[in-house]
């Protein structure tokens, strides 16, 4: 198994006022060549927004938009006519398609709010843009992975589904508990520490961690700690179709 850590200090951090944002890839005022993307999931974005403040409405297109809120509220707006709140442990998936505007906000005026963003390729071009959303109990995926966004392609899930060959999972670990993800041929995945500390063969991952996994079979993650965490399973090769 071929494993690169990015260690919590080396992403990109913004703060502001309001937000305080930490990049994994290039994004907006970052550029930066050797941080473009990881195969076809092309940012994950680790933000801290204040009580009361958001981004106002802004066009997104022709990506397949994951949002996962670790703490807090975030409310939901778009000009589908779409306007909901997310709460602690829901996921939402978003088809920017043909062209989406949608603003994001702290929906509590007195508690900040922690999410994650990531935006993944779609296989094709101007599809019709959608929206929806689901709540992953830490009960339900207690000491294992569980699938909370697939392929459309995918079967036997009920997880949300994306026009793109990726799987998002997550898993709430108890200390010495193991939970293991098998890399099939031609995969890789993107692994992030939301809070806690694992051991991923012969390194230790803590708080905001990631891993870069490629060539290799079983992924084993065991718990150190309390922890939560986030699984990307990726193709090493993609298509985006016009």
């Amino acid at each position: 198994m071929s494993t690169r850590i990015i260690r919590a200090n080396e992403h990109y951090q913004n703060k502001t006022d309001w937000l305080t944002t930490y990049h994994h890839f290039s994004f907006a005022d970052y550029q930066n060549p050797d941080k473009m993307n990881f195969g076809p999931l092309r940012v994950f974005n680790d933000d801290e927004i204040q009580p009361g403040t958001g981004f106002d409405f802004h066009p997104h297109r022709d990506m397949e938009i994951i949002t996962y809120v670790i703490d807090g509220e975030l409310e939901h707006k778009d000009n589908q006519g779409n306007h909901g709140v997310i709460y602690p442990g829901e996921v939402q998936r978003m088809t920017a398609g043909s062209g989406i505007m949608h603003a994001e906000s702290n929906h509590s005026k007195e508690k900040p709010l922690r999410l994650l963003q990531m935006w993944v390729f779609a296989n094709k071009k101007g599809l019709a843009p959608s929206w929806e959303q689901k709540k992953f109990t830490k009960e339900e995926r207690m000491n294992r992975l569980v699938p909370v966004v697939v392929s459309e392609n995918a079967s036997g899930s009920n997880a949300l589904r994306i026009h793109q060959d990726a799987a998002f999972y997550l898993s709430t670990i108890a200390p010495g508990n193991s939970i293991e993800h098998k890399l099939g041929s031609g995969r890789q995945s993107y692994l992030f520490v939301i809070d806690g500390k694992i051991t991923l063969g012969n390194h230790v991952l803590q708080t905001r961690d990631a891993a870069m996994i490629s060539k290799g079979d079983d992924i084993v993650i065991r718990a150190e700690a309390p922890t939560e965490l986030i699984l990307v399973d990726l193709p090493e090769k993609y298509v985006v179709n016009n």
